[in-house]
C-alpha cells in the first residue's frame, strides 16, 4: 500500500497568518506512535509557526505551542484536527 492523502487543506493570508494541515494514511507506523498516519498541522503568524502537531520518527506525535513542545495523545484524525483547531482558538484569544 502506498500512501494516501487523506487532507491537505492551507489558508494563508497576505500578511502570512494562517493555518494548514496535511494528513497522510501510510503504510508503516512512525515509531514510536503507533497508528499509521502521517500529519503536519500549523498555524502561523507574521510567516512564524507559533502552534504545531506533528509526528515524525523517533519523537512520535507531539504539539508545540510558540517555542514549547509537549506530547499528544493521538487518538484519530477528527479529534487530531478538533483539537489543533480549539488550540489555535484558544492562542488567539489570549493574545
Amino acid at each position: 500500500m502506498k500512501a494516501e492523502l487523506i487532507t491537505r487543506f492551507r489558508d494563508i493570508a497576505d500578511d502570512g497568518t494562517g493555518i494548514e494541515m496535511v494528513v497522510w494514511r501510510v503504510p508503516d507506523t512512525i515509531p514510536p506512535s503507533e497508528h499509521f498516519y502521517k500529519y503536519r498541522l500549523v498555524y502561523v503568524e507574521n510567516g512564524k509557526r507559533v502552534i504545531g502537531f506533528d509526528n515524525e520518527r523517533g519523537k512520535g506525535d507531539h504539539k508545540h505551542v510558540e517555542d514549547t513542545e509537549t506530547p499528544y495523545l493521538f487518538v484519530d484524525v477528527d479529534k487530531l484536527i478538533d483539537d489543533f483547531i480549539a488550540e489555535v482558538e484558544k492562542w488567539r484569544h489570549v493574545r
